[in-house]
C-alpha cells in the first residue's frame, strides 16, 4: 500500500479527555472546536497554511481574552482529519495513505490550504499522492471506499469519478494489468489464479450507489456483458437474502445472513440490480432471473421492474426448467391457485411473440446486430418450450382452483407443430380431468381438442383407449387412429418385405419367409382386437341412444293418458 510521509518533528500533541493540547512551547492562543472535541493550538502555524483559518482568526473578536475560539463543525472528516491537518501545520510527522487521502484532500480544500499559503501545501501534497495511488487497484479501491465518509465534498471535487474511472480502466485491461501494477509478493506468486472475474470480490463491498457507477463505467469502457453480469449476480446474492433461499415452499432451513437488510432496502436494491443487467439474451442465466423474479414478487417491487424480469425470462424460456417456473402465488385469496399461472402465461406469450416476429423475417437476409434477439429462434427452442408447457400443466393441473379456461389458454400458447408427440399434453389433460370430476361432457370434449390424437404414442394410445375419464367420442377416435396406424404399418411391412425378397440372397429370403407368418398372425390379432373394441364402442353408443329414445317415448305415452 502506498504511503506518503510528511513532517520532520516528533509528535507534539496530547489528548486530555476530549481536548488536544500542544506539548511544550508557548501557551495556546486559539481553540478550534469540532463537535465535542477541542484543539488548543497557536495562531501562527494555522494562518500560515490555511486561508480560511487566517480569515476566521483575523475576524474573530477577543472578547473572551487572548484565546480565540473558532468553530469548524462542517469540516470534512471531522476531528479525526483535523488532527492530521494540525500535525501538518506544525510540521509533525504523519502518514498520508489511500485510506485518508480523500478526507485530507476535501478538508484541505475546505480550509483553503493552497500554495498561496506556503509552498507544497496540503492540497498539492494530496494531489501528488492521489496520482500515485491511482496506479494500483488496491489503493484506488481504498480511496473510493473512503469517499463514503466525505461523499458530498468528494463528489464536488470530482474525486469519486476519478477513482471510478481509474478502476474501470484497470478492470477492462484484464488480470495482466493487475499483476503488473500489484507489487505485493502474495499476488505476484500466483499470477495463474487470476481470471476475468478477479475484481468481483473487491467491488462487492461497495455501497450500491458506488457499485452502480463502477459497473456503468466498466460498461462504458468496453467490458464484456457476460463479465459484468457475473459481478451483478454475485452482488445480488450477497445483499438480497431472499436470493439464497431454496426455490420451493420447503425453504425454512436456509441459512440466514449475518446482516439482514430491511425489506425496503432489498426492494430498492433489487430494482437497481434489474436496471444494471445487460439488455442481451442468454447473458444472465435463466435460473438466476427466475429467482430474481421470485424475490421481486415477495418484495412487491414496482410493476415496471416485475414486467422487465418477466420479459427477460420469457426471452430465454427455452432454457428454463419446470421446477424453476413453478413460482408460488403471492395472493392470499383461497380461490387462488397454488402456483402463479398468470405469470407463466405472460412469459410464454412474450416468448411466442418473439417467435412470431422472427418468422416474418427473411432467413436469408439477417443483418448483424448487437442483440441476440435479432436471430430467428430455431424449432428446437419452440419444441423445448412446448415440452416445458406440458410439464408445467401437468404440475398445476391437480389444483382444483385452476380454471378450465386458464388451462386451455396456457396449453394453446404453443402451436401444434411444436409438439412432436401429444403424450405430454395428454398426461396434463388426464390429471386435470381427474382433479375436476365435475366437468360436463362438452367441457371434457373441449379440453381434449388441445391434443392431437394422431401424435399419441402406442403406450399413450393404449392408456387413452381404456381411460374412463375421456369422453366416449375421444376414445373412439383413439381406437380408429390406432387401427389406421396398424394397417399402415402392415402395408409398409409388406412393401419392405417385397423389396427385401428382391435384394436379399436365398438364405435371407428363407429367414424372412419363416418369420412372415408369425408377424402376420400378430398383426391380424391386433387389428381384430381393435375392430372388436371399436364395434363394442359403437354398440354401446347405439344402446345409449336407444335407451334415451325409449325413455322419451314412455314419457309421451304417460302424458297422453293424463
Amino acid at each position: 500500500m502506498a504511503c506518503l510521509k510528511l513532517g520532520t518533528k516528533p509528535d507534539a500533541f496530547r489528548l486530555d479527555d476530549h481536548t488536544w493540547q500542544c506539548i511544550g512551547g508557548l501557551p495556546s492562543d486559539v481553540t478550534i472546536e469540532i463537535g465535542g472535541t477541542s484543539f488548543n493550538l497557536h495562531k501562527f502555524p494555522l494562518i500560515s497554511r490555511s486561508g480560511l483559518l487566517s480569515k476566521l482568526i483575523g475576524d474573530s473578536p477577543n472578547e473572551d481574552g487572548p484565546i480565540c475560539a473558532i468553530h469548524l463543525n462542517d469540516i470534512p472528516g471531522g476531528a479525526k482529519v483535523f488532527e492530521l491537518i494540525a500535525k501538518f501545520c506544525y510540521d509533525v510527522k504523519l502518514e498520508v495513505t489511500s485510506h485518508n487521502v480523500i478526507s485530507l484532500r476535501c478538508a484541505a480544500e475546505y480550509l483553503q490550504m493552497t500554495d498561496d499559503y506556503g509552498d507544497e501545501n496540503l492540497i498539492t501534497q494530496t494531489e501528488i499522492f492521489l496520482n500515485e495511488a491511482f496506479t494500483t487497484w488496491s489503493d484506488t479501491m481504498n480511496a473510493l471506499e473512503s469517499c463514503e465518509e466525505v461523499y458530498s465534498d468528494a463528489e464536488e471535487l470530482d474525486l469519486i469519478s476519478r477513482c471510478i474511472d481509474s478502476l474501470a480502466v484497470k478492470a477492462c485491461a484484464g488480470p495482466s494489468a493487475y499483476i503488473m501494477h500489484n507489487t505485493s509478493a502474495a499476488s505476484a506468486a500466483k499470477p495463474q489464479s487470476l481470471t476475468d472475474n478477479w475484481w468481483y470480490k473487491d467491488v462487492s463491498f461497495l455501497n450500491l450507489h458506488l457499485y452502480k457507477r463502477v459497473i456503468q463505467a466498466m460498461e462504458a469502457n468496453g467490458m464484456r456483458p457476460e463479465i459484468i453480469s457475473g459481478s451483478i449476480v454475485g452482488y445480488a446474492k450477497k445483499y438480497i437474502p431472499l436470493m439464497n433461499r431454496q426455490s420451493s415452499f420447503n425453504d425454512a432451513s436456509h441459512s440466514k445472513p449475518v446482516y439482514t437488510p430491511s425489506e425496503a432496502d432489498q426492494r430498492a436494491l433489487l430494482e437497481e440490480i434489474v436496471g444494471l443487467l445487460p439488455n442481451r439474451k442468454k447473458i444472465v442465466g435463466t435460473k438466476f432471473l427466475i429467482r430474481l423474479l421470485r424475490s421481486a414478487m415477495v418484495l412487491h417491487v414496482s410493476p415496471s421492474c416485475k414486467e422487465n424480469l418477466e420479459r427477460r425470462v420469457g426471452a430465454q424460456l427455452d432454457s428454463a426448467h419446470v421446477d424453476d417456473v413453478l413460482i408460488p402465488n403471492q395472493g392470499f385469496n383461497s380461490i387462488d391457485t397454488l402456483y402463479d399461472v398468470d405469470c407463466f402465461q405472460r412469459m410464454l406469450d412474450y416468448f411466442m411473440s418473439m417467435e412470431s416476429s422472427s418468422i416474418h423475417n427473411s432467413p436469408c437476409i439477417v443483418e448483424e446486430g448487437p442483440f441476440e434477439e435479432d436471430v430467428p429462434q430455431s424449432l428446437t427452442s419452440v419444441t423445448s418450450v412446448a415440452n416445458l408447457v406440458d410439464l408445467f400443466l401437468a404440475d398445476v393441473a391437480a389444483d382444483v382452483n385452476l380454471k378450465l379456461s386458464k388451462f386451455q389458454s396456457v396449453a394453446a400458447g404453443v402451436p401444434d407443430y411444436a409438439r412432436p408427440q401429444s403424450d405430454g399434453i395428454y398426461r396434463a389433460i388426464d390429471i386435470f380431468l381427474k382433479a375436476h370430476p365435475w366437468l360436463a361432457d362438452c367441457e371434457r370434449e373441449q379440453i381434449c381438442r388441445l391434443m392431437n390424437i394422431q401424435k399419441l404414442s402406442l403406450d399413450a394410445s393404449t392408456h387413452a383407449a381404456q381411460n374412463e375419464r375421456l369422453p366416449l367420442r375421444v376414445i373412439v377416435q383413439v381406437l380408429f387412429f390406432e387401427q389406421l396406424r396398424l394397417r399402415t404399418s402392415i402395408a409398409g411391412w409388406f412393401f419392405v418385405s417385397e423389396n427385401e425378397d428382391q435384394m436379399s440372397n436365398k438364405n435371407e429370403s428363407e429367414v424372412v419367409r419363416a418369420q412372415a407368418p408369425r408377424r402376420m398372425s400378430e398383426m391380424r390379432e391386433r387389428v381384430l382386437e381393435l375392430e372388436r373394441e371399436c364395434e363394442k364402442m359403437k354398440f354401446e353408443i347405439r344402446e345409449v341412444k336407444t335407451k334415451k329414445s325409449w325413455i322419451f317415448f314412455c314419457k309421451r305415452r304417460r302424458h297422453r293418458r293424463y
